[in-house]
């Protein structure tokens, strides 16, 4: 399979509006390593979306031979649904909202900030626990490959990318197994680069279809891999 590019952007056409292309995300980063073979050994850095886009990103960074960070982004979700979210919260403290969201669901303002402290302290404990004492990796003038296990709306990346914008970062390259073309053209704009290898359309996506094996991450897994760098 060979990867092709348009403009900025790269994918496998092999793969386009396939299901279970990958085996489970290890394979995905494998595909995903070898769309990047020119990133290389070079000062590029690797950022993966915990929890899912850790074992996608340790395979590329090991592949790439590139450091491997973590880049925590959590969505702020209703009151009365986990599952959906009216914005994100990145490892920064960025804060981006869904104003249409809101104002469709009538939330009011005081359950909007409760949901904004919330998830601020939820994503301050999840960095100092990835970071293990470590100070936050510099990535100013630097080339950033951001990876997540695949973008279906493209809100939480976004806000990702805003950090690492914040942060000076040189160039910003996503790297995703899968995606939807409407989240592709939400956030293409936004980046230097960006890398797709089984790019989806249609009524209905869930990034669980594109692989065999699926299963949650959990943090005690994403500890075991970071513990590996």
């Amino acid at each position: 399979m060979t990867s092709q590019k348009q403009n900025n952007f790269f994918e496998i056409p092999d793969l386009r509006n396939q299901v279970g292309v990958f085996r489970d995300r290890e394979h995905a980063g494998e595909v995903l390593g070898d769309m990047l073979k020119e990133y290389k050994n070079t000062d590029a850095v690797v950022f993966a979306i915990p929890a899912g886009g850790i074992p996608v990103g340790a395979v590329i960074a090991t592949k790439l031979q590139l450091p491997f960070e973590v880049a925590v982004v959590s969505k702020i979700t209703l009151p009365w649904n986990t599952e959906a979210g009216y914005g994100a919260v990145a490892f920064d403290g960025t804060i981006r909202l869904n104003e249409g969201i809101i104002s469709r669901l009538g939330l009011k303002d005081d359950v909007v900030q409760e949901g904004i402290e919330k998830t601020l302290t939820k994503v301050k404990k999840r960095v100092s626990k990835f970071q293990r004492g470590r100070s936050s990796p510099q990535v100013a003038g630097r080339h950033v490959i951001l990876v997540d296990d695949g973008i279906a709306s493209g809100f939480t990346m976004l806000v990702a990318v805003e950090a690492l914008k914040k942060a000076d970062a040189d160039q910003i390259i996503i790297a995703v197994p899968t995606a939807h073309w409407d989240a592709i053209r939400k956030v293409i704009s936004d980046v230097d680069s960006l890398y797709c290898a089984n790019l989806r359309s249609g009524w209905s996506f869930a990034v669980a279809d594109a692989y065999i094996k699926w299963s949650d991450v959990s943090e005690e897994e994403v500890m075991g891999i970071l513990k590996r760098f």
